[in-house]
């Protein structure tokens, strides 16, 4: 594929090659507008002027400051910081049987909640709800009921409440949801907002995750929290190769 040259600055050419380096040097969300052909414009034009900027800073002998020298001697350091920081990690990996072993010893990290589908019918008195329960007893549609009695706005969808895990609901709406059996009907049961009339819709039991599901992200932690350790215990162990002195006000 031809390499496009698409400017030149005092002879150096920028090509359509180094418009694409220049590109991915940003967030992936605004690579996105670069690659339209205003945004690629807009790209050259800055790139032209750093080029510009570059070629000022070279005439004008600004390599020979000391802020310049001062700048690059930070730069040079902290490039060997992190060139020496990736070739200790780069001794550290995770292979499958890592993964497979802290995946089968740690199950429990990996199980779906239990949760319940349920609606339910708020009012303010038990004596309101233990009527409503015989309406429905006698053949008054739960979903009506709740449209016709209750105090909750989710009255407008039949008392839907959607489907909710341990900890989202009060302590005693929660004990009873997850008491009934699909399709029950519950008694009045008090909350600090009234008394509930509960229908459970459907109930899922905690299941286990399956391992491929979750294998990356294991391999991600577990990389990660080798890398930690390795880190550390290469600083330690260079604490004994260096004098390091610490300096504290008395």
């Amino acid at each position: 594929m031809e390499n496009k040259i698409l400017a030149s600055v005092n002879g150096a050419q920028i090509s359509e090659q180094d418009l694409e380096m220049a590109m991915v040097r940003f967030p992936q969300e605004n690579q996105q507008y670069f690659r339209t052909e205003q945004g690629k414009k807009q790209l050259l034009d800055q790139m032209i002027s750093f080029e510009l900027i570059y070629n000022y800073a070279k005439e004008s002998e600004l390599e020979e400051s000391e802020e310049y020298k001062q700048q690059l001697e930070l730069m040079k350091k902290d490039l060997l910081i992190q060139a020496g920081v990736k070739k200790i990690l780069d001794t550290v990996s995770v292979n499958d049987d890592d993964v497979k072993s802290f995946y089968d010893n740690n199950r429990e990290m990996f199980k779906t909640e239990e949760t319940v589908s349920a609606k339910h019918i708020l009012v303010d008195s038990e004596e309101q709800a233990n009527e409503i329960v015989e309406k429905i007893n006698s053949g008054t549609s739960f979903e009506d009921a709740a449209k016709e009695f209750s105090n909750c706005p989710s009255s407008s969808q039949g008392g839907n409440l959607g489907q909710f895990g341990r900890g989202r609901m009060v302590p005693e709406f929660e004990n009873a949801a997850f008491q009934l059996a699909v399709g029950e009907i519950s008694g009045p049961v008090k909350t600090q907002f009234g008394y509930h009339i509960i229908k459970v819709e459907d109930k899922l039991q905690a299941t286990d995750r399956p391992y491929d599901e979750v294998k990356a992200t294991i391999a991600s932690n577990l990389l990660h929290e080798k890398q930690n350790k390795a880190y550390t215990n290469f600083v330690n162990d260079l604490k004994e190769d260096f004098k390091v002195e610490l300096y504290t006000e008395a």
